[in-house]
């Protein structure tokens, strides 16, 4: 079964609740790190961002996630389980659009594996932004 790592808009807080809820059933873990990624309002050229537009190659995405989550799990033996979720289309400024949730069994391997994995995603993740200004006009980056 293929999973996807994909959803459509925003991250949601009941996403996030969800996940924090589904953790507390591994006993075996004494850590979590969770990482989320908020579209800033930056300005750019006297521009104000006020959204982000992500598309993605979904199959590739989701390949790249696996391989993400094999070089976290053999590099952080610590690790018990690994949650990537990256939005796609639009997310307004002040929301989330990449959670990245680590648990292991001591923060310290968490807390390194999420910021591992944050910079593999980052590298590998054929995720594509449009930045939209308040003016609706935009680059991409």
């Amino acid at each position: 079964m293929e999973i996807n790592y994909l959803i459509l808009g925003a991250v949601s807080q009941k996403l996030i609740s969800q996940l924090i809820e589904k953790a507390g059933s591994n006993t075996d873990s004494g850590g979590h790190s969770i990482f989320l990624g908020q579209v800033r309002a930056d300005e750019i050229n006297g521009k104000k961002v006020k959204a982000i537009e992500y598309s993605a190659y979904e199959e590739l995405v989701n390949a790249e996630v696996e391989k993400i989550k094999t070089i976290i799990l053999s590099k952080f033996n610590d690790v018990k389980s690994i949650d990537i979720i990256h939005s796609t289309g639009v997310v307004r400024a002040g929301e989330i659009s990449l959670l990245v949730f680590i648990s292991a069994g001591h923060r310290h391997q968490a807390v390194q594996a999420s910021s591992k994995a944050v910079e593999l995603i980052k590298e590998n993740l054929p995720v594509w932004k449009k930045e939209i200004f308040e003016d609706d006009s935009h680059i991409w980056k």
